[in-house]
């Protein structure tokens, strides 16, 4: 069921319900880009600590926006023995444009091109998407409705206002004391806003909310007072109103997070920054910080990308990457005896709060603790010889029809290089085995790093100089002993000694 801005409030009631009753929720989110095309030290590389990742990455979730989350909420059916019902949703979502909230976000080329093959309606994204902040713009737009120090800044929205006080303007010089017109077309919270404008500037008319728009009512200043302060509908309430639909799928979320259900992904990594990001508070520069938020807001993360791939060998798992692989795979298998979902829990413990990490010194991120270090194929290191000015692109496409290895240069004429298959450190030793100008070996630290040379050298340099001094300190005490016997002699010469 697709949902936008216009089924959203009507639907949150039933969301709710769903939710509190669920036994776990899938989510999967599509993004407007992945990732900025950085290059140099600000891209993502198999040398990076997952602190250095998350600082690269944190840069591109601020650039992009959601435009579609998918959730499937399964809930086990009564007396039926591990039988779930799923409810699934597609929101589609667009930033909130309302006071001082205007976003910017841009558009990936490979991520349009992406969407486009499974049929994405942009129209519902761009026409009909619902809106979301996080806390800090919340508390912005909070404090700026409560204290009416508040302006429309968009100008869609200020076109919209204008064409409509000057319709209403037209229609009050001919209207009389209790005739109403309707505005049609206007909803969500863009009508209390529209609502506040008109009241604010028209004092002889009042104005309602109605399923077929907003209605406009010709009324006595006595009649207005009266409303003002008597009605139902009066602008403290309106405020209250107005906010709640500004914030839209982020009401949601916070139900999500009280929730607290096991939450599953397939690499669901970028999800969760982008949760964060947009529906949480803007990403930390702290990378424990950020861990220790998604762990507080969802206690329970299942990467179903992570589990596939580290359960391949125990269970003779296909090695399949993608969800649609995954689904085939488990589709085609014998049917067997199947436990219930919370025995599914207790095997699937090791990998709780396991997330996978795209293209990182380490493969996965603990959410629940400190990470686990790195299983990653050993790094190499690439002697370049007879080659000057070689750069690390040039190594990058000498062995990229090869194998796909990160390069990082180390020193003039030496690389590191880096994969994370040991199949292709394996091929890679014994193809350039006998090469005559490219030698490649495995990396050891103590040996190869310009750092702990420079340490040893400058050692070395050190005890020299020790040495030195030591002999120089020791010829000079020498010659001052000679002198002192040499001075004793002539003097007991003088004093007639023999």
């Amino acid at each position: 069921m697709d949902i936008g801005a216009d089924e959203f409030e009507q639907s949150l009631p039933l969301l709710q319900e769903l939710v509190m009753g669920a036994d776990f929720v899938g989510l999967d989110i599509e993004f407007t880009g992945l990732r900025s095309n950085l290059s140099g030290p600000q891209q993502i590389s198999l040398f990076d600590l997952p602190s250095e990742w998350y600082l690269k990455t944190r840069q591109s979730i601020q650039q992009f926006t959601i435009c579609q989350i998918g959730l499937s909420v399964f809930s086990s059916i009564e007396g039926e023995s591990n039988k779930y019902i799923a409810h699934s949703c597609n929101f589609f979502l667009f930033p909130t444009t309302f006071g001082v909230l205007d976003s910017e976000f841009s558009f990936q080329a490979s991520s349009v091109q992406f969407l486009n093959q499974y049929g994405f309606d942009y129209n519902k994204f761009l026409k009909n998407g619902i809106p979301y902040m996080n806390e800090e713009q919340e508390k912005k737009i909070k404090h700026n409705i409560l204290t009416g120090n508040w302006k429309v800044r968009s100008s869609l929205d200020k076109d919209q206002i204008k064409v409509v006080i000057d319709e209403v303007t037209r229609w009050l010089d001919l209207a009389e004391e209790g005739d109403w017109m309707t505005l049609p077309g206007i909803a969500g919270f863009q009508a209390f806003e529209v609502q506040l404008v008109l009241r604010k500037a028209l004092p002889e008319i009042w104005t309602v909310l109605r399923d077929q728009g907003v209605i406009v009512k010709k009324v006595s200043t006595q009649h207005r007072w009266y409303l003002e302060n008597t009605s139902c509908d009066r602008e403290s309430c309106w405020k209250e109103k107005i906010l709640l639909s500004a914030r839209g799928f982020s009401v949601f979320f916070q139900m999500l997070v009280k929730a607290r259900k096991p939450l599953v992904g397939h690499n669901m990594m970028m999800d969760l920054l982008h949760l964060h990001e947009k529906f949480f508070r803007p990403l930390p520069e702290s990378y424990d910080e950020f861990k220790l938020n998604i762990h507080n807001l969802f206690p329970v993360l299942i990467d179903t990308k992570n589990v596939t791939k580290d359960i391949w060998k125990e269970l003779n798992f296909p090695r399949v990457s993608n969800l649609s692989e995954v689904y085939e795979v488990l589709n085609s298998s014998v049917p067997i005896p199947e436990p219930s979902f919370p025995l599914y829990l207790d095997v699937l413990a090791p990998y709780v709060n396991q997330v996978n990490l795209i293209r990182a010194g380490v493969p996965k991120i603990n959410f629940a603790g400190p990470d686990s270090p790195s299983i990653r194929p050993p790094i190499l290191i690439l002697t370049v010889r007879k080659w000057p000015g070689v750069s690390e692109q040039q190594v990058y496409r000498e062995f990229q029809n090869f194998c796909k290895f990160d390069v990082r240069r180390l020193t003039r004429s030496q690389f590191l290089l880096m994969t994370n298959k040991f199949k292709d450190t394996r091929s890679i030793l014994k193809e350039y085995k006998c090469h005559p100008t490219l030698r490649i070996s495995l990396y050891h630290y103590w040996r190869h790093s310009p750092n702990v040379n420079c340490l040893l050298q400058t050692d070395t340099v050190v005890q020299a100089r020790v040495k030195i001094r030591l002999e120089r300190d020791c010829s000079d005490s020498d010659g001052g002993a000679s002198g002192e016997l040499e001075g004793g002699a002539v003097n007991a010469r003088r004093s007639g000694g023999p």
